[in-house]
This record gives C-alpha cells, sequence and structure tokens, in this order.
C-alpha cells in the first residue's frame, strides 16, 4: 500500500480553499431585485458557515434532503456549501417544471426544508399543501422584502437565520462516497427521476472539468454561469470557479440578450456557458445594436447540439469561440468537450469547423462506446451510427431510491443518445433514440437536416421530426420559425439540401409555426410537436 495521506474529498474543502487562497476574488449576483451584489469568496465562506449553524439550529442532519428553489446568485452559491459541507444533500428543484411535477420531487426527495428565491413566492405557496414533509420555507430575501401576508407555513427569512447565527463553524468530516447533491432528471415521459451525487464524485467532476482541454477554468477567467444553479449543478462552475480562483458572475434570472450583454461588459466576462436558446437571444440583441464585445471569448455550449453557422458567426464575426460539449444529468453532467488537437490546427478552416461541430472527445474519466440494438460493439469509423453508452467516477450507477430497477447494461450506463465516434475519438450525436427518423429501415439524423436549415439568413429556430409514411414508415418534416420579417418558401428551403444531404434524406415538407415548444431545460420539445402533429398527412406525389 502507499504511504499518502487518506484526506476524503468534501465539497466543503472547495470554498475553504477559495478563502485561503483567492479570499479576494470578487462573486457579483443579480438580485432578483434587479441591482447588483458584490462580495468576496471570503464572504461566501464566512456567511456559508454561519447558514451551517443555522440549519443546525433547525435540526437538519446528515444526509437530510434540503431543497432551493432559486436562480443563480450569492445565496443560492451560500447554500450549496451550507447544505452539502454539513452533511445535508442540497436538492436543486428547476422551478420550470410544472408544479405537479415539483410536488412529485419534493415529496419522493423527502426534502425537510425548502429555500427559495421571491421570484417563486406564489409557486411555494400553491405547492406547500402538497409536500408532505416539508418542515418549513425559507425566502431568501432581508426582512424588509418578505410578505406582509402568505399562506405559507413556517415562512422564514433567509438574512434572519444568518444574521442569529455564528460565523464558527468547523466543517465535519465524513466519508467522501457521502451523498452531497440530489438532481432530477426533466424527463419528457413518467415522473421524473432522482440522481444523487456524492461529495467525491462532485470533487472528481470539479477537477476534471477545470482542465485546458474541457472547461480551461483558472483564475485568469471571467465566468459567467448562464446554465441554471437548478439544472445539473450549473454543469459544475459553483465548484470548479472557486476551485481554480476565477471570477464568477451569477446572471439571477434576468437571462434576455440585453440583460447578458450589459453584465459581460460591465463585469469584463471572458467565458459563459449555457444551452443555444440563450445565445441565440444574444447573438440577435448584439446584431440589432451593431455591438460588439470588448473581453468576451469563449462559449461553452450545452444541452443541444449548436447550429453550425451560429458558430460561424459568433467566430467570424465577434471573436467569440463556441465550444460544443455534452453530457447529461447522470453524468453530473461532463461526458464530451470538443477542442482541437496540435495536428488538427494545420487543417484548412472547413476541416477544423467540421470537427467543431460534434460533440469532442471525452474528458478523462469518463469511457464510452457506441453499440448496435443487440449490445454489440460498433467500430469507431465516424459513419455507423449506434446506441451512445458511458462510464465512469461521476456517472450514476442507478436512480435514487433505485427506481427502474437495474439501469446499468454490463457496468455501461445508457445514454439514450445515438452517435458515431471517429477513429480519433471524436463523438458526434446523431440523434436521441427516441426522435431518431427510420425510413425503409434507415437511419435519418434529424439534427443534421435541423442544422442545415438553420443555415439559411430566414429561418430562426427548426426542429425535424418524422412522420408516418405508407411506404416508408417514416418521412422527415421540417418545422420551421422563421426570423422577425423575414420570408422563405417551403420549396426554398427543401432546394438549400441539395447536395449537402444524400437525396433520399430530404425533408418531404415544411410547417412554418410562430413557435417551438421548449422544456424545462431550454431544450425544444420534440415529443410535443410530434403530438401536435401527430394527424399531419405528408403531401402526395
Amino acid at each position: 500500500m502507499g504511504q499518502m495521506m487518506n484526506q476524503p474529498m468534501l465539497i466543503s474543502s472547495i470554498i475553504q480553499h477559495a478563502d485561503r487562497h483567492f479570499g479576494r476574488k470578487e462573486i457579483v449576483s443579480r438580485r432578483v431585485e434587479g441591482d447588483i451584489h458584490r462580495y468576496t469568496y471570503r464572504d461566501c465562506h464566512k456567511r456559508a458557515r454561519q447558514m451551517a449553524n443555522a440549519l443546525g439550529n433547525l435540526g437538519v442532519a446528515m444526509g437530510d434532503r434540503v431543497a432551493t428553489l432559486a436562480w443563480n446568485g450569492y445565496r443560492h452559491l451560500e447554500l450549496y456549501y451550507a447544505i452539502s459541507g454539513s452533511g445535508a444533500v442540497i436538492h436543486t428543484i428547476n422551478p420550470r417544471l410544472h408544479p405537479e411535477q415539483i410536488a412529485y420531487i419534493a415529496n419522493h426527495a423527502e426534502d425537510t426544508y425548502v429555500f427559495f428565491d421571491l421570484t417563486f413566492l406564489h409557486l411555494v405557496e400553491t405547492l406547500a399543501a402538497q409536500c408532505r414533509s416539508v418542515k418549513g420555507y425559507i425566502a431568501m430575501t432581508e426582512r424588509s422584502n418578505m410578505p406582509a401576508v402568505s399562506t405559507i407555513p413556517n415562512l422564514m427569512c433567509y438574512e434572519d437565520l444568518i444574521e442569529a447565527s455564528s460565523d464558527r463553524y468547523e466543517w465535519p468530516t465524513f466519508d467522501e462516497n457521502s451523498a452531497s447533491t440530489l438532481c432530477y432528471t426533466s424527463g419528457t415521459t413518467g415522473n421524473p427521476k432522482g440522481v444523487l451525487y456524492s461529495h467525491r464524485s462532485t470533487i472528481l467532476h470539479a477537477y476534471a472539468s477545470s482542465m485546458p482541454d474541457a472547461l480551461n477554468m483558472s483564475g485568469r477567467e471571467v465566468v459567467l454561469p448562464v446554465v441554471p444553479m437548478f439544472h445539473v449543478n450549473a454543469w459544475g462552475f459553483p465548484y470548479s470557479a472557486p476551485l481554480t480562483g476565477a471570477k464568477l458572475v451569477l446572471p439571477g434570472p434576468a437571462l434576455d440578450g440585453g440583460s447578458l450583454y450589459e453584465l459581460i461588459e460591465q463585469e469584463g466576462v471572458t467565458f459563459s456557458a449555457g444551452v443555444p436558446t440563450v445565445w441565440l437571444g444574444l447573438l440577435e440583441h448584439a446584431g440589432r445594436g451593431k455591438l460588439t464585445f470588448s473581453s468576451f471569448r469563449r462559449i461553452v455550449i450545452g444541452g443541444a447540439a449548436c447550429p453550425p453557422a451560429m458558430m460561424k458567426t459568433y467566430r467570424q464575426q465577434y471573436g467569440v469561440e463556441l465550444v460544443h460539449t455534452w453530457g447529461m444529468t447522470e453524468m453530473s453532467p461532463l461526458g464530451t468537450v470538443c477542442t482541437l488537437q496540435s495536428h488538427h490546427l494545420v487543417l484548412p478552416q472547413d476541416e477544423q469547423q467540421a470537427i467543431l461541430e460534434k460533440q469532442g472527445h471525452v474528458v478523462y474519466g469518463v469511457d464510452m462506446k457506441i453499440v448496435d440494438d443487440a449490445g454489440s460493439e460498433l467500430p469507431w469509423d465516424g459513419t455507423i451510427r449506434g446506441n451512445l453508452y458511458v462510464r465512469g467516477p461521476w456517472v450514476a450507477k442507478s436512480y435514487f431510491k433505485a427506481e427502474n430497477g437495474e439501469v446499468l447494461q454490463d457496468g455501461w450506463f445508457p445514454t439514450g443518445d445515438v452517435a458515431t465516434i471517429d477513429p480519433e475519438g471524436y463523438m458526434q450525436i446523431t440523434d436521441r433514440s427516441k426522435d431518431v427518423i427510420k425510413s425503409g429501415g434507415e437511419w435519418i439524423g434529424s439534427i443534421e437536416l435541423e442544422n442545415v436549415a438553420l443555415a439559411h439568413p430566414a429561418v430562426r429556430l427548426a426542429a425535424c421530426i418524422g412522420v408516418f409514411h405508407p411506404k416508408w414508415d417514416e418521412r422527415p418534416l421540417l418545422v420551421i420559425v422563421k426570423k422577425p420579417g423575414a420570408d422563405v418558401s417551403k420549396d426554398e428551403l427543401i432546394n438549400s439540401y441539395k447536395g449537402r444531404v444524400a437525396s433520399w434524406w430530404t425533408p418531404d415538407d415544411v410547417v412554418f409555426v410562430d413557435s417551438l415548444p421548449v422544456g424545462a431545460t431550454g431544450k425544444i420539445l420534440k415529443n410535443e410537436i410530434r403530438n401536435q402533429l401527430r394527424d399531419y398527412k405528408l403531401p402526395t406525389t
């Protein structure tokens, strides 16, 4: 056996490290009231210790679940450390879910307390009677903003708890495999499923995600996590930013293009992360105002494939690099990141672009493979599509309370994605298994068809679904939202596929709509589109 210290990897060690070594670094938050709040990692650590004492006074014990309904802000960050660091489990609830789903999640988790931003006051009033295990609710505000009248039982004020608690607190030491965080998948069918992370998995994920060919975190970055802290721990930024000493800018509820641009310029943001729909809004805002970026250099995109046309516009017009990542709630979430290697730098620009359009290479710690429907492993040739499986120390082995039975298949987690992997290990998602279009027994990649449509200057949003065909079983149908004031015909869009995809991949028809349904995490809900168009009849030829 080796003779190294056996020191457990605990989340509290991150905020202690940030206080000790990056104590003066700023955390800047846009509050729900609209104003800007500033303090430091040292201040955050002090208040997290006070809140840990407050939780103890409320009777929160090791392993208890404590829920949050909150935006990205400094109080939410304090709870990330106060709850997990004290040995309890922070349960971040997505407030964009349907209230019935939120009530189900709170009851399934057996939450003991719920912390909430005032934005969600009425939501909590609606939910309180349905949440059987919750002992009390804490409004994340100061006394002057507390509601004068409310039906919420045992309602408390966050700042009152802070002020009444000492900052003298020793973070406890316990097994690093203890649960730290609970996140529920936003599944489109059935009830959400809980994914229970450990201190060990969270620390390893923070380490790995900080590496240069991952998220490239450092003390030289000013990071704006647009991805919500209620969605897979904001992709780990609340841990990786203090771990590396990056300045942290938290946007609160204002995620429109204008508000984000203001924060980016005001705070000198260099790097951000979020789903493609957010960056479309920022791009449109910058375009309307003929704006430029003075510090902004990099965006990490996840949650859905980024349209190549958007990647090119950001790079060519604004000097901002868009980096593809891929992962899922069950992976904490990071699995792959797409960056170029040294031998790629001599390639022509179009060949580099083709690589960057993929979801990328695994981060060390994650392994992956593609298999056919019988479970046999498929070759990495960049062409053959298969069901994507993963494994690693921050990948779930089962769901909370062991629901859905055995999840792993021969030690691998089935992601539900369909992908190709090229000989250099670069993975590209071609579909979700439930979204794949099968025409005449052959697969058609809906994402590739959507990217062609999104390259058209008149198209704002695009979705491609399979619809019934009497001969081929399914054929692709494009559902398009046009840009304001733009116009394009069905024939023009269909003709744009010539020479870009195999002829039999070309969509059979186009439907123009005013909007597309978007889920709680910003993804376009193809299941709802399929339901809305379930009786659609393709034109006969």
